[in-house]
């Protein structure tokens, strides 16, 4: 009975959402700026109240992590210091100052005279989004979904409830005041809202799934709504026989020690055999003094030598520890390299370490994974440090969109035919009128 309640609450949210979609579509650029900055504005009006309900979730979240009933990773991605509202807001600021996807024209073709075709960006409509742990999600996907006109349901871990909650209300209360119909923004509770969003066909048009393998799987297998999500960030370092050890050093401490909970942090190193015997002493004595758990393939801690590290297992190579725990891999060349990322990884972001741009280029045409980069730390791969303000999620899969989606990935868009009266008939037969085709654009 709970169950067909429940149901009925989120399908009369969804269609609620539906209805104020259409609103959402018809905001101008002014009028979707100037609600995301009233958001802005509450949020530092009510960022005590906001710390503090945060504080209560950290508080009840460390015996459940004590108990093993939370990930510890999980209680990091939690806590919402002043530094991480600093972001919130600097991205929210970023979001605003943003080009408007929606209404933008991506193609315009003459067919004939009086007839042109308009392809044009549009919202998707309503986007349903589950989450895990980091209370700064909802902040970022909210004003994303705002600025792009999609409403948005948005279902948080019962973890940060408590956090969750007191963003949500100040976010809802600011856009309304603004002028945005508040059906636009609603915040699902219950682990029920879950099973029933999923369900809500024809009325969610995107599901996106934030958070561990077990929740996008899960999402993944129990929805006909399409869904853009990732569900794991095993993310590779490869330091090429060409690299400038220094620089493998710092990007090597940075992707690992920075943030392990992320899942853009490094959870393999392949090092070249052409390099290992004098790279592999600096980086271990690194992570040492940061106190990260090494494992290593066991061949090559005979042949070097290695002291102080564990053996890795071929389930190593599969796993994202979101913790200080790395494992290394002596790969004898670039093939390898390549082939053991391809094999092993999640396709969401890997960097090779290298001066040779030519081995580069081969590495960057061959992996298949959303970011590819070259001498910088995969933990750039994020939405505000693109320059996208935020982002609602990371994507690897290999249609559009991919990696960090941002605006972007929240619209679609529609063909656009203005003409004068003209009839296919016209342009058929043996006296067809042939079309122009010329570019517009």
């Amino acid at each position: 009975m709970k169950t067909a309640m429940q149901n009925q609450t989120v399908t009369a949210a969804a269609r609620q959402a539906k209805a104020a979609s259409g609103v959402l579509a018809r905001l101008t650029t002014d009028e979707k700026n100037h609600a995301l900055r009233r958001i802005a504005q509450g949020l530092r009006e009510h960022a005590e109240e906001i710390l503090a309900a945060n504080k209560k979730d950290v508080e009840a979240a460390q015996p459940l992590v004590e108990a093993g009933e939370l990930a510890e990773p999980l209680l990091r991605r939690l806590k919402l210091d002043e530094a991480k509202f600093a972001d919130i807001l600097a991205g929210l600021e970023q979001v605003a100052a943003l080009e408007d996807p929606v209404g933008k024209i991506t193609l315009a073709t003459e067919l004939d005279d009086g007839l042109q075709l308009f392809r044009v960006n549009c919202p998707l409509g309503v986007v349903g989004v589950i989450f895990e742990s980091r209370p700064e999600a909802l902040v970022q996907i909210a004003t994303l979904c705002l600025k792009s006109g999609n409403s948005v349901l948005l279902k948080g871990g019962r973890e940060a409830e408590h956090s969750n909650r007191a963003l949500f209300n100040v976010i809802q209360t600011a856009a309304v005041e603004a002028g945005v119909p508040a059906a636009a923004f609603a915040l699902l509770e219950s682990r029920e809202d879950v099973n029933a969003l999923l369900t809500a066909e024809g009325l969610v048009d995107l599901i996106i799934p934030r958070g561990s393998n077990a929740l996008v799987r899960f999402v993944q297998q129990n929805t006909n709504i399409p869904v853009l999500g990732h569900a794991e960030g095993l993310c590779h370092i490869y330091v090429d026989r060409a690299a400038d050890l220094h620089k493998a050093l710092a990007i090597t401490v940075d992707a690992k020690i920075s943030y392990p909970a992320a899942c853009n942090a490094v959870e393999t190193l392949l090092v070249s055999r052409e390099v290992a015997q004098e790279f592999l002493p600096m980086v271990l004595d690194a992570l040492r003094e940061a106190n990260v758990e090494v494992r290593c393939d066991e061949s090559s801690i005979k042949e070097l030598q290695l002291e102080g590290v564990k053996t890795a297992t071929e389930e190593d190579w599969r796993t994202e520890y979101s913790d200080l725990i790395l494992s290394i891999k002596v790969v004898a060349s670039l093939d390898e390299a390549i082939a053991h990322i391809n094999e092993y990884g999640s396709h969401h972001t890997e960097a090779m370490i290298t001066e040779d741009r030519a081995a580069f280029d081969k590495f960057f045409a061959e992996v298949n994974s959303a970011g590819v980069y070259l001498n910088a730390s995969p933990r750039f791969a994020d939405g505000f440090r693109y320059g996208f303000g935020a982002e609602v999620g990371i994507s690897t899969g290999t249609l559009h969109p991919r990696g960090p989606v941002g605006l972007e990935g929240l619209v679609t868009y529609k063909y656009k035919l203005v003409g004068e009266g003209q009839t296919v008939a016209r342009y058929t037969g043996k006296a067809a009128k042939p079309f122009t085709h010329k570019t517009l654009l």
